[in-house]
């Protein structure tokens, strides 16, 4: 099983033969930009995936603090989103802040757009709330903490919060 973002059609599960072989399953870790051909027989049938990869993130899981924000993102992602409603500018952040992730030299780079992300996946849906101030760092992280444990994760925030209490440690870490 496998869970993709994709633009068109948001959050979709897919079953995909072989993803715990050895070939695949370095392509289907969290983050990874892949390009995906899934179908189904019907709709109420859980679609076959066929999938390739077009941009690794794994070189950068090998650091503990870019890993633990992939790990968070996708992670807040991939509960946060109902299955097959498209949000193109969530699709967009996100991609942005990955990359981001990658290829700042600090986290002090891309932690605004991890905020940022954070408050425009409460806006998109329907949490409102006024755009934080990057200038806030831990901060504002910390406040927008509770606010997606209230709201966005509350019936599931453990198995989730814990992937963000693993990244606020190691931002403290960075003075």
């Amino acid at each position: 099983m496998a869970r993709l973002l994709t633009e068109q059609h948001g959050m979709v599960a897919c079953y995909v033969a072989g993803g715990r072989g050895r070939q695949l399953r370095p392509v289907l870790i969290p983050g990874n930009l892949v390009d995906a051909d899934v179908r189904s027989k019907s709709e109420t049938q859980l679609p076959f995936g066929k999938i390739e990869l077009l941009d690794s993130r794994a070189p950068w899981l090998a650091e503990p603090l870019p890993a633990a924000a992939i790990g968070w993102v996708t992670a807040l992602t991939t509960a946060a989103l109902p299955e097959r409603h498209p949000y193109p500018s969530l699709f967009a952040a996100l991609s942005a802040l990955l990359t981001a992730i990658c290829h700042a030299p600090s986290a002090r780079g891309w932690l605004p757009g991890l905020i940022a992300y954070e408050s425009l996946l409460l806006r998109e849906l329907g949490y409102g709330g006024a755009p934080p101030d990057p200038a806030a760092g831990l901060v504002e992280f910390d406040t927008q903490g509770q606010r997606l444990e209230r709201y966005l994760l509350a019936d599931r925030h453990g198995n989730v919060m814990g992937a963000r209490a693993i990244l606020r440690e190691r931002l403290a870490r960075m003075g």
